[in-house]
Parts: structure tokens; C-alpha cells; sequence
């Protein structure tokens, strides 16, 4: 069984559709685990009357996304969870993304799966993951590189967020859970795929488990609607800053080979410090 651990802070109706699609999947064997971080728009109210089989547990308000994920896979992993899913609620799944999941499992029990984003209005694909070559300071994106008519199956990456990220319980066990401590929120995510990289699990992203996503409802992009100095120190320097830099710098230094440092960082920082204003 796959235990799905979602951490929300208010959108209670995208929470909702996120988890009237996970209950019509065509294999629903799992058990879903809401972390609400001190939401106030009636989300609570609305999991007890709506969704009473979720086990929901309560933050204050200062999680954020990395400690809202570790408290559900804490309590996943204390249910005697052998797998964990992690996903956030601004998303809708495909009615066999679980069993797709699950089919891979079969021959890759010991690797990260990644999910294969598909934006939900345009119904284009969004995001199918990433390969960082550090020597050249160059992210491919497989979507960028890889023909349509290749869009299914598994596909190998190193750079991975935890938007729909399935985790074998091994993983936690030999390499702990996502850092809060250094990555309270953007981040982690990536920190963790390659963390679990380097300690021999193989992460991929699945192109037959799909997932429909609202790009323009991450907070960097809200966070960029508006060009303002105020957006941009928080883009640069706020904990759900898409360019934070202390973030950046911290995975460099932690994943990045040493005799590449000094570019990658350099042109990290030219991207960020000029990016905010280009998208």
C-alpha cells in the first residue's frame, strides 16, 4: 500500500478536487495523510465532512512545506508505510496514476518515481524532470530533449521536486528525511533526489503517471505577477522565494563538485539576480 502524504495551507476546493481524484483512481489502494498547516478557510471542516477516512494532522502555520512532509512521512513510516508518495494539493491525477505507480514498482523497488506533469488547462506537458551536468552548469529538462512520441515509461533523472515524488521506505531509513533545517520550503526537494542518488537509489520520472498541475498557483509564480522591490527581495530571500539565494547556495555547496563551484554558483547567481524580471 502507498501512503500519500499532502501538505496544504488553505485552497481548500484545489485540496478537495486533489482528493476527490485520488478516491476515483482506478487502483485506489492507499491511505491519504493531510498535513494543514494552520489553514483558515474551513479546510479542517471540510476534510472532517467530506474526507473522514484522511488522517489529517495540524501545523501552526510555520512548517512550511519541508517540516509539513516529514510530519506525514513520520507518522506513514510509524503506520508501517513501504512506500511513501509525496504531493501537493494543487494537483488533479490521472484516474490510473496510482496504478501506474505501482506497476513500476515491480522492477525498480528501490528507485525514487517521479510523476509526469501536464499543465491542467493547455493540457500541455509542463514538466517530465531534470539531469544537472555540473561541469557545464547546464540543466537538460527531458522535455526539452526528448521526442513526443517518447513520452511513456520510465525515463532517468537526477533532478526531481516532491510534487508527486513515490519514495520506497529504504530511502528514509538510510538517508533520514527531507532537511527543514537548511531547506524550510524551496529546495528540499531537489536536495533530496540527489541525496538519494548518490546513496544508489535511481530516480526517474514515470511518463505514465500523470498528473494535471496549475502552474500560475505555485507562490513564485504569484510572487512574480507583480514587479515590485518588495516581490523581489522575497523572490531573492524569502523562505517561498523561487530565486532564494541562500537556498541556492547551500545545494551548490552540498551537491555541486568543487572544481565547478565557482562557475555554477557565478551563473546561479546572474540567472536569479536577472530571471525575476525576464518571466
Amino acid at each position: 500500500m502507498i501512503f500519500i502524504v499532502i501538505p496544504v495551507f488553505n485552497r481548500k476546493e484545489l485540496t478537495k478536487a486533489c482528493l476527490v481524484s485520488l478516491y476515483n483512481q482506478s487502483s485506489p489502494n492507499f491511505k491519504a495523510i493531510v498535513v494543514d498547516d494552520g489553514s483558515t478557510d474551513g479546510t479542517d471542516e471540510m476534510l472532517a465532512q467530506e474526507f473522514p477516512e484522511v488522517t489529517v494532522l495540524k501545523g501552526d502555520g510555520n512548517l512550511f512545506w519541508t517540516a509539513s512532509v516529514n510530519m506525514g512521512i513520520k507518522e506513514a513510516l510509524a503506520q508501517g508505510a513501504q512506500y511513501v508518495l509525496t504531493l501537493n494539493n494543487d494537483v488533479v491525477a490521472d484516474i490510473h496514476y496510482l496504478e501506474s505507480m505501482q506497476h513500476h514498482l515491480k522492477d525498480t523497488s528501490k528507485a525514487l518515481i517521479g510523476s509526469f506533469a501536464i499543465n491542467y488547462k493547455t493540457k500541455e506537458p509542463d514538466y517530465g524532470g531534470a539531469i544537472i551536468d555540473w561541469r557545464w552548469n547546464k540543466t537538460t529538462y527531458l522535455l526539452d530533449v526528448l521526442p513526443k512520441e517518447q513520452h511513456y515509461g520510465l525515463h532517468r533523472v537526477n533532478h526531481f521536486p516532491g510534487r508527486g515524488l513515490l519514495i520506497p521506505a529504504e530511502v528514509f531509513q538510510k538517508i533520514g528525511l527531507f532537511d527543514e533545517v537548511s531547506f524550510p520550503h524551496y529546495y528540499a526537494d531537489y536536495d533530496f533526489t540527489h541525496r538519494a542518488d548518490k546513496a544508489g537509489f535511481p530516480v526517474f520520472c514515470s511518463f505514465d503517471a500523470k498528473l494535471f498541475t496549475y502552474p500560475e498557483e505555485s507562490g513564485d509564480r504569484q510572487n512574480r505577477r507583480k514587479k515590485t522591490l518588495k516581490n523581489y527581495y522575497n523572490h531573492l530571500f524569502g523562505i517561498k522565494g523561487g530565486g532564494n539565494l541562500v537556498n541556492f547556495t547551500k545545494y551548490t555547496l552540498r551537491h555541486c563538485p568543487p572544481q565547478y563551484m565557482p562557475t555554477f554558483l557565478t551563473l546561479g547567481y546572474v540567472r536569479r539576480l536577472g530571471g525575476y524580471f525576464l518571466k
